[in-house]
């Protein structure tokens, strides 16, 4: 694995999942791996978890950390080729990109999608033009598309709780009055469909996500029908893909209640976080035994450290 910031970068996913556990089982025993290395953390949002999971993974690991939020600090990137730079960009990703990769050894980016211009953010033009540009390593730490991190930290908490070889798995749609991303899920539908599980996304009528990642995988309109007998339920709130980054409904049926997880098979309800009480999932699910979210959060940090351990080793080749 040369970058991560795509869940098809994932080589092996058992001997990832097994790293991560054993990692998991004693954080600290391979420090000397990230002995005198630097992990630059470039944040062109907002992050809680993606942040502090990922230094404390990069500390496990003997790392330094040098961190950026780069919409405050910092010069403003110009990410176009050829620009004309005659507007209120200063510095061009060529130059940054290299210069970065001078003072680290691995680079680790966030950055959003627009939401307005499709082929743009399907381009991951930031992380991309990092990738690009960069002679070190990077890591996505959540693009427009994607959320690689996440859905590993997802795949580790099934792997632990799952009571079953294949258990089922629902992701489900859920209202929320902002128009999100698709990143989580798209990078959650891939890594189901890599692992041994039974996968079906449940989502209103014109909420379909990109065909090209959701293709081969069951999908019902039905929440009621596709929580029958789940072992698993992932809410997550998503906007419109076809009419891109629209909100098109805010269906209160399609709350996750305990009613609702009646209807499954004792399942275990999960969410990445920041999560909408009341409107995403009711504080009856989210306070109740079901809800797994905070150790799916801690595992934000074995996940990230599996990935970093793996970048580095391969430095060290």
């Amino acid at each position: 694995m040369k970058h991560f910031t795509s869940v098809h970068h994932i080589e092996d996913l058992d001997e990832l999942l097994l790293l991560a556990k054993n990692i998991k089982s004693d954080p600290y025993a391979n420090k000397s791996l990230g002995e005198n290395k630097t992990l630059g953390l470039l944040f062109f949002n907002p992050s809680l978890r993606t942040r502090l999971s990922t230094q404390k993974a990069a500390a496990n690991l003997g790392m330094n950390c040098i961190t950026m939020n780069l919409n405050n600090e910092g010069w403003s990137l110009e990410f176009e080729e050829g620009a004309v730079m005659n507007g209120d960009k200063a510095e061009h990703i060529k130059e940054a990109a290299q210069v970065i990769s001078q003072y680290c050894d691995i680079i680790a980016v966030r950055s959003f999608p627009t939401l307005t211009d499709k082929k743009k953010d399907e381009e991951e033009q930031v992380i991309q033009s990092f990738v690009k540009y960069a002679t070190v390593p990077v890591i996505s730490l959540e693009g427009a598309t994607e959320h690689p991190l996440q859905a590993l930290a997802d795949i580790l908490t099934i792997q632990e709780y799952k009571t079953k070889s294949k258990p089922k798995v629902v992701l489900t749609w859920a209202p929320h009055p902002k128009a999100l991303p698709h990143a989580v899920p798209n990078s959650f539908v891939k890594m189901m469909q890599m692992a041994h599980v039974d996968f079906v996304i449940a989502h209103p009528h014109g909420y379909e996500l990109d065909p090209e990642v959701t293709k081969g995988s069951i999908i019902v309109h039905n929440q009621e029908e596709a929580f029958a007998g789940a072992d698993f339920i992932y809410a997550k709130n998503w906007s419109n893909y076809n009419d891109y980054g629209k909100i098109l409904s805010q269906d209160a049926s399609w709350t996750v209640t305990p009613e609702k997880m009646e209807l499954t098979n004792r399942a275990k309800f999960m969410h990445c976080l920041p999560v909408r009480r009341n409107q995403i999932v009711s504080d009856a699910v989210l306070d109740s035994e079901a809800s797994i979210v905070i150790p799916q959060a801690n595992n934000r940090t074995y996940a990230t450290q599996a990935i970093l351990t793996q970048l580095l080793n391969h430095e060290n080749k």
